[in-house]
């Protein structure tokens, strides 16, 4: 899993939708990510938060169309990592991270992934990770 890629809600998004400002960039990063064969995954928290999302910028319609047909592996996060991801919140109380970053960096670190495809500066604050997108 260390060549695999965590996309972030705010790359989904971006992807999506052709008025996002990180939209261009976003479509080059994911091409950039295909022509290298990473394996791609979302955990299922950022299957729910990329849903609500899109639900709120681009209707329901196309946050159902990509909920059934996104084409990424949810990787449900184990409880362990849910725990880490709490220990992680309680150490960093200076910062506004959601328990959805926190997953995901959680995730990270257990799973051996070095990369995710964001445009969340929380993930560039977290470190040790190699922000794609930002």
């Amino acid at each position: 899993m260390t060549r695999g890629v965590l996309w972030d809600s705010s790359a989904i998004l971006a992807l999506l939708d052709a008025d996002d400002a990180d939209h261009v960039r976003a479509v080059a990063v994911a091409r950039q990510i295909a022509s290298e064969a990473r394996p791609s995954f979302v955990t299922n928290y950022i299957e729910a938060e990329a849903h609500a999302l899109l639900v709120r910028k681009l209707g329901r319609a196309i946050a159902r169309q990509w909920l059934l047909t996104g084409g990424l592996p949810v990787l449900r996060a184990l409880p362990a990592e849910e725990q880490r991801a709490k220990e992680i919140l309680t150490r960093h109380t200076d910062k506004d991270w959601t328990l959805c970053d926190a997953i995901s960096f959680a995730v990270l670190d257990a799973r051996h992934v070095a990369r995710a495809f964001t445009f969340d500066r929380h993930f560039r604050q977290f470190g040790r990770i190699q922000v794609l997108g930002l």
